[in-house]
């Protein structure tokens, strides 16, 4: 996926919400600027469908669901509206009430990214910094797309934040906030790394 800021003028969140309506393209939307979140690699939508696959199963039956990157989420503090590559929302969907589309939440209890080239500092930094403003998350998760490798940072008691790395095929990735483990091999079941991750 690439990311690529959109040179105009600034909008607001209603002339964004209405934008984001019509447009063929997605953008992520940070204190009036459009960001275009277009594109994605062969790697990069797999990994996305094998997260949504192994999570969605492991969720079955409980009171948590599995979103794509259709959902936005808004962050209202620093008014950031983005588009994970996975959300996990538990309980009833919190919609944003400057949407009056219903096309973004304001509660997710997880969020995944799988890392781009053009992406990662942005997820890592930036947006990062924005989603621990959301009381609701209590779990942020980067895959690299060309690496078994995950970040996970997860939230605790007291609201600080810690890191788990997970590399490899023959570990489990698992989600502290949640209970739930998907080896590694299955969030990269079909995955082809480039010559230099061997």
């Amino acid at each position: 996926m690439t990311a690529e800021l959109i040179p105009s003028r600034k909008f607001t969140v209603e002339e964004y919400l209405d934008y984001e309506q019509t447009s063929e393209l997605k953008h992520d939307f940070f204190n009036g600027e459009l960001l275009d979140m277009s594109g994605g690699s062969m790697n990069h939508s797999g990994i996305t469908s094998n997260l949504i696959i192994e999570f969605g199963m492991r969720v079955k039956g409980t009171p948590c669901r599995v979103f794509e990157s259709n959902l936005r989420v808004r962050v209202q503090k620093g008014t950031l509206y983005s588009y994970p590559d996975l959300m996990i929302v538990c309980g009833e969907p919190q919609h944003d009430p400057a949407d009056k589309h219903k096309t973004t939440i304001i509660n997710p209890r997880v969020i995944f990214e799988v890392l781009s080239p053009s992406t990662e500092l942005w997820d890592r930094s930036e947006k990062f910094k924005r989603y621990r403003n959301l009381d609701s998350l209590e779990e942020y998760v980067l895959v690299s797309q060309n690496i078994p490798s995950v970040d996970s940072f997860w939230k605790d008691a007291d609201g600080n934040w810690s890191l788990r790395g997970t590399d490899g095929l023959e570990t489990s990735l698992a989600l502290r906030s949640m209970a739930i483990e998907v080896p590694m091999s299955d969030v990269y079941r079909g995955v082809e790394f480039p010559p230099q991750a061997a």
